[in-house]
């Protein structure tokens, strides 16, 4: 499985629109977002940490793209007649995302320090990092179901759609305080709202709550399911 592991890390960290919209991206609209009307530092550090949570979101998902066109090539029927179960081929390509998040990740937060000023100490910067990283996973394993059952075209667009509109449900571009009341009700249940708060709750000096905790490890444990049904299946079907 490392063997498999190493690869799928080589080709993702090859693709140039992975470069340009999974860390680029993110980059440029935190920059752009932050730098407009006057924003306080306060909220420069929050949308540090969403942004930085909307590329490893974005990143994670990118992983379901390359299944789509594994499936579309029969490399997923080759996977299938090896040793390896669903679950080790899942979580092979699940230890991809989590690989290929950093970068956007560690960009963000550079951004934040070098140009927004954002003054942490360094534990949180650490902490909001690994936090951010290890938080990810649920969103791997979403794009990796969708690959799984959808095609190739049709896993871009769906990751795209789920990619925005997780973050605008979440909060990660705007704070939720501007939601109407029903919509910020709605959004505490959102992974990406989760996601972002507990890197924010230690950026602000604190643990995590506990709640963001519970319902990212219910989205975790939800499309863990998803990628793995997915997988078994539709990776066959090539």
């Amino acid at each position: 499985m490392w063997d498999y592991l190493r690869l799928e890390v080589r080709r993702t960290l090859r693709d140039v629109g992975f470069v340009i919209g999974g860390i680029a991206m993110p980059v440029m609209m935190y920059l752009l977002f932050t730098n407009l009307g006057g924003a306080d530092n306060d909220w420069k550090t929050a949308s540090m940490v969403g942004m930085a949570a909307y590329g490893a979101v974005g990143s994670a998902l990118n992983t379901g793209g390359g299944v789509a066109e594994d499936r579309a090539i029969g490399w997923l029927r080759q996977l299938r007649v090896t040793p390896m179960p669903p679950r080790q081929v899942v979580a092979g390509r699940a230890l991809t995302g989590s690989v290929t998040v950093l970068p956007a990740i560690v960009a963000v937060l550079l951004a934040g320090g070098l140009f927004n000023g954002a003054r942490l100490a360094a534990w949180q910067w650490a902490a909001i990092a690994l936090l951010l990283w290890l938080g990810s996973v649920p969103f791997t394993l979403l794009g990796l179901g969708n690959g799984y059952r959808l095609t190739a075209q049709t896993t871009g667009v769906a990751n795209m759609m789920c990619n925005l509109g997780l973050a605008v449900l979440g909060g990660l571009w705007f704070p939720i305080a501007l939601f109407p009341g029903w919509l910020r009700s709605v959004s505490a249940y959102t992974p990406t709202h989760r996601f972002a708060e507990i890197g924010i709750s230690v950026a602000e000096g604190h643990a995590p709550a506990l709640g963001a905790v519970v319902v990212l490890t219910a989205w975790l444990l939800a499309f863990g399911s998803y990628a793995v049904l997915s997988y078994r299946r539709n990776a066959g079907n090539v």
